[in-house]
C-alpha cells in the first residue's frame, strides 16, 4: 500500500509538467491577404506536427477553428489597448468574458501574453503599463476560475543593453528598475514565464565576419566559445543569446524564472542586400533548433543545463503584408498556397534525410554591386500614387529629374515616375533605415532601370 501514494505523485508530477514540455509549436500570423482559412490553417500545423500555437489577437475565427483540437493556445493582449486596460478592471474583466472565457472549455487557451515586444515597437507611454495591465488581466481570469492560464508579455533581445559575453547580460538601464524588475517580481508570484523572442540570424547579420555562419545554424563540430566570467562553453549562438538573458534576470535578483521561447527562426528570403536569408539556411536552423528543443533528456543551456524551454517556432507562413525589409515577409514554414517551402518535422522526429534536398545557398556573402528600387508590377495605381507624392514630398530634390521638360519626364508614366522616386529616395535615406518597401509597393532590382540620358539613382554596396 505505502507504494500506491508514491505511483500517484509520479504520475501527477509527470501530468502536471506536461504543460512545460519541450514540445515545440508556431506562430500563426495573419498579416497577409492570401493566407488560408483559420480552418484550413489549423490542419496545415497539425500536418506541422506542432503541439502548440500562438496568435498575435484573439481571433474568434482561429479560436472557433482550434476547438477540440489538442493544440495549446498562446493568445495576446494587442499593444494599442494595454494603456486602457492598465487602468481599468472593468475593461480587462470585458476582454477576458469576450476573449477567453466563451473559448476555454473546448480550446486549450493555457498562454495569454499582454502585447508584443512592447519595448522594442511601440510608444514610450505604454511601457510602464505593461505590469499594470497583466495584474489586472490575471485578476480578470482568476474571477473567472481561469487562473491556471499563465500571463506574460514577449521581450525581444533589444532590452539588454548587454549581452556578450553572456555573463555579462544586463538589461537596459532605462527600463531595469522600472519595467523590467516589476515583470519579473510578477512572472515569479505567478510561476509563469519570461516569453524571449531570440534571432541568432539579425545577430549574425549584423557580424558575419566575426560570427561563423555554422555557429549560428547549429552546425558547427569545432567552433566554441568559453565564457570569461562563467567559465561556461558554448557551441551555438542561440545558446550565448538566451544565457545573456538568464544572467540579466539573475543580475537583478530572479535567476530561477523560466524562459520560454516566444519566436525564433530563420528567413527563408529577402531582398538583395540581405545576406543569408535562403531556405538552406533556413531549413538548416529551424530543423536543428528544433531537435535541440526537443531532446530527451532535455539539453537546455549552458547556464541552465537540462532544463526544459518551451518554445514556437516563427512563423506559420510568408506574410505578404508585413512591413520593413524582405526578410520580414520570408519567414514562414509554408507558402500561402499551404505548401511547405521545405520539409520540416516540429516534433523532431523526422530524419533530414526522409526530406527532399535543399537548394544551395547562393547569398551567404555580401552582395557587390549597384541594387536599384522599382515599383512592382500590378500593384494598385492609386496606392501608388500616393507612394510617389510621399517619397517626392521628403525635399532634398528627390524628384526634380521627373518633373516635366526634366531629363526623366519620359516616359510620361506612373510606373516610371514612382521607380525614379523609389530610387531616388532609397538611395539617399537608406543610411537612415529606409527600405525599399513602400507598403509592398516597391521592390529591389539588380538591373539598372535607368534609359536614355535618365540615370536612377542607386545603392552601391
Amino acid at each position: 500500500m505505502g507504494l500506491l501514494p508514491l505511483y500517484f505523485f509520479f504520475l501527477f508530477l509527470s501530468v502536471s509538467s506536461g504543460e512545460f514540455s519541450s514540445q515545440v509549436g508556431v506562430n500563426y500570423g495573419q498579416l497577409g491577404n492570401n493566407l488560408p482559412s483559420p480552418k484550413q490553417s489549423v490542419k496545415l500545423i497539425q500536418s506541422l506536427r506542432a503541439k502548440r500555437v500562438k496568435i498575435y489577437d484573439a481571433n474568434h475565427d482561429i479560436l472557433n477553428a482550434l476547438k477540440g483540437t489538442n493544440l495549446q493556445v498562446c493568445i495576446m493582449v494587442p499593444n494599442e489597448i494595454i494603456n486602457n486596460i492598465s487602468t481599468s478592471q472593468k475593461l480587462a474583466d470585458s476582454w477576458v468574458k469576450t476573449n477567453v472565457v466563451p473559448f476555454y472549455s473546448t480550446t486549450k487557451i493555457r498562454y495569454l501574453l499582454v502585447g508584443n515586444e512592447v519595448i522594442s515597437g511601440s510608444p514610450k507611454d505604454i511601457w510602464p503599463n505593461i505590469v499594470p495591465a497583466m495584474r489586472k488581466i490575471k485578476k480578470s481570469l482568476k474571477a473567472h476560475g481561469l487562473d491556471k492560464i499563465k500571463v506574460s508579455t514577449s521581450m525581444a533581445m533589444d532590452v539588454l543593453e548587454s549581452s556578450f559575453p553572456p555573463s555579462n547580460g544586463t538589461f537596459r538601464s532605462d527600463i531595469a528598475d522600472s519595467i523590467v524588475r516589476p515583470l519579473l517580481q510578477f512572472l515569479h508570484r505567478t510561476k509563469s514565464f519570461y516569453f524571449l523572442d531570440v534571432y541568432p540570424y539579425f545577430a549574425w547579420v549584423m557580424d558575419p565576419k566575426n560570427i561563423n555562419l555554422d555557429y549560428a545554424l547549429f552546425e558547427s563540430r569545432t567552433i566554441k566559445y568559453t565564457d570569461p566570467v562563467s567559465n561556461l562553453t558554448y557551441t551555438n549562438l542561440f545558446d550565448q543569446m538566451v544565457d545573456s538573458v538568464v544572467f540579466a534576470m539573475k543580475r537583478l535578483g530572479y535567476p530561477d524564472i523560466r524562459i520560454w521561447i516566444a519566436e525564433t527562426g530563420w528567413p527563408n528570403a529577402g531582398d538583395i542586400d540581405q545576406i543569408g536569408a535562403n531556405i538552406y539556411n533556413a531549413a538548416t536552423y529551424n530543423r536543428n533548433v528544433v531537435k535541440k528543443l526537443t531532446a530527451k533528456p532535455p539539453i537546455g543551456t549552458p547556464a541552465r543545463p537540462g532544463w526544459v524551454i518551451p518554445s514556437l517556432i516563427f512563423a506559420l507562413y510568408n506574410e505578404n503584408q508585413k512591413p520593413g525589409p524582405g526578410t520580414e515577409r520570408h519567414f514562414g514554414l509554408l507558402y500561402p498556397n499551404g505548401t511547405n517551402i521545405y520539409g520540416i518535422d516540429l516534433t523532431g522526429k523526422t530524419p533530414d534525410s526522409c526530406f527532399e534536398p535543399l537548394p544551395r545557398p547562393d547569398n551567404n556573402e555580401p552582395y557587390k554591386g549597384k541594387i536599384w528600387c522599382v515599383a512592382a508590377k500590378g500593384v494598385n495605381e492609386t496606392a501608388l500614387s500616393s507612394a510617389l507624392s510621399y517619397a517626392c514630398s521628403q525635399g532634398n530634390k528627390t524628384c526634380d529629374p521627373i518633373q516635366p521638360g526634366k531629363k526623366c519626364f519620359k516616359p510620361d508614366s506612373l510606373f516610371w515616375h514612382a521607380s525614379y522616386a523609389f530610387s531616388s529616395y532609397w538611395s539617399q535615406y537608406r543610411k537612415t533605415g529606409a527600405t525599399c518597401y513602400f507598403n509592398g509597393l516597391a521592390t529591389q532590382t539588380a538591373k539598372d532601370p535607368s534609359f536614355g540620358h535618365c540615370k536612377f539613382p542607386s545603392v552601391t554596396l
